[in-house]
């Protein structure tokens, strides 16, 4: 078969880009080494821990907020296979849809690992053994990533395990024991927190989620300390794990150099990913991943040094995000088409889906800092929100951080709830380079969390925020 592009790999990169090289009128393949589409975000990632996110918020809120809105309930307990088969149901509607697209558009798909022969030609090879052969004038490789492994560590999937296993535990864990205090790892940690675990997260850095705004981490910590009970060992070296049976046994040195050690029942590896290159055939047309992370380089047009070969999402830099992935799947798709996208790298936001949420767009303080840049900061807290204050979601802040001369929004960084989707007020104010007086003067709706950006923009703007 004669494509105009082959898509390798079924993730938010891929699937999105197929679509809409197909409305573009591309004859498109997509090549998915898995029976289900998705990636690892509909299948292992983004929505199964959001649904266990979701579910364990209700039985959190029900054994600890509800009594404070004159709600009672007895006899209360989770189950656990009913939590996770409904985690099933939300990623088996979710990959569904995606086969209905893929439908919809006229887009062939093949279920195989997908390898170069040369740099048009696209050997499949299926379960089975059997192999077949298609061409297509440009390629996408869309395969994604997994979890890093450390080299010292071995993951047994049994007691030492990675975010895909934590997904599908049989038992809520007496103690669990994360390494990592990144995005994943403190997910996940709130989900078994919730549902009554010991929940301890060693992190070598100094902050947890130290790539966003050091004071998004401070107040992370402090709340998730406050309201789950859980436990952060930072500046902490791990230096191996132990399956004892049914005991975990971790060891790390502190932030002193001094031997601690660590007991549980699970242990999840949560130190970030490596780009998925494996078995891809690269060699043969002469492409080599980068040493660091595996990832493969591009241009600015997400094109390989081989014509008509381009990567996209996690297997190339940047932030390894769903969305990120999604917008350059586009942007291949119409630079293909002869037209002229465009990504604002700078605009993408990051979300942490705790509770609070955690969400942060721009420049932080300390990239400013860095830079010699000269801002202004407004900050404005949820204990004086109406809406908040309504919901007892009072923990957390909005912070904004704008050009000392010109006004211009800089940054804007926020936790607390419904972040995830308040970020998007800030990323289209953003895109438009507006200012925080700009922010300032719009009206929000009364009472809504979003009245946060509204008084931290007048914060920023001559210190003027209402009700602060």
């Amino acid at each position: 078969m004669q494509y105009d592009v082959i898509v390798i790999g079924s993730g938010p990169g891929g699937y999105v880009s197929a679509i809409r090289c197909a409305q573009l009128g591309l004859k498109t393949a997509v090549i998915e080494k898995y029976s289900t589409f998705g990636g690892t975000c509909l299948n292992v990632g983004c929505i199964p821990s959001k649904a266990l996110l979701d579910t364990s918020e209700h039985y959190h809120n029900a054994a600890h907020a509800f009594a404070d809105h004159g709600i009672s309930v007895k006899d209360l307990k989770i189950d656990l296979k009913k939590m996770i088969d409904r985690k099933n149901d939300v990623i088996a509607q979710n990959t569904a849809g995606i086969s209905f697209l893929f439908k919809k558009n006229k887009i062939d798909s093949y279920e195989g690992v997908g390898s170069f022969i040369n740099k048009n030609t696209i050997k499949i090879t299926k379960k089975d053994g059997s192999t077949e052969e298609i061409t297509g004038k440009n390629i996408i490789i869309a395969t994604g990533s997994k979890p890093t492994a450390l080299p010292f560590l071995p993951i047994d999937k049994k007691r030492i395990i990675t975010s895909t296993e934590a997904l599908n535990l049989t038992e809520v864990p007496k103690h669990l024991i994360i390494i990592g205090g990144g995005v994943i790892g403190l997910e996940l940690g709130s989900v078994y927190a919730r549902l009554g675990a010991k929940v301890s997260v060693i992190e070598y850095a100094k902050s947890i989620i130290s790539t966003m705004d050091g004071s998004l981490g401070k107040e992370l910590q402090r709340v998730l300390k406050k309201s789950l009970g859980m436990e952060f060992f930072l500046g902490h070296k791990v230096t191996g794990a132990t399956n004892n049976g049914k005991t975990v046994t971790v060891t790390a040195e502190d932030a002193k150099g001094q031997p601690v050690t660590f007991e549980g029942d699970y242990c999840i590896v949560a130190v970030g990913r490596v780009a998925y290159t494996k078995d891809l055939g690269l060699e043969n047309i002469g492409i080599t991943p980068e040493e660091r992370g595996n990832k493969i380089p591009v241009n600015e047009h997400m094109e390989t040094a081989v014509e008509g070969v381009y990567a996209i999402g996690d297997v190339v830099r940047g932030a390894m995000l769903a969305h990120k992935a999604e917008e350059e799947g586009v942007y291949v798709a119409e630079r293909i088409a002869g037209q002229k996208p465009h990504i604002n790298y700078n605009l993408i936001p990051g979300v942490v889906y705790t509770w609070p949420e955690v969400a942060s767009v721009g420049k932080t303080e300390e990239q400013l800092k860095e830079a010699g840049v000269k801002y202004k900061t407004g900050t404005f807290s949820f204990k004086a929100s109406g809406r908040a204050k309504a919901s007892g979601d009072t923990d957390g802040f909005v912070k904004i951080l704008a050009d000392a001369e010109t006004d211009e929004v800089l940054g804007v960084h926020m936790i607390g709830p419904r972040a995830a989707d308040m970020i998007a007020e800030a990323v289209v104010a953003m895109e438009y380079r507006a200012s925080a007086e700009d922010i300032a003067r719009i009206c929000h709706a009364h009472p809504t969390y979003t009245e946060a950006i509204k008084e931290a923009a007048l914060a920023a703007t001559a210190n003027r925020a209402i009700h602060a």
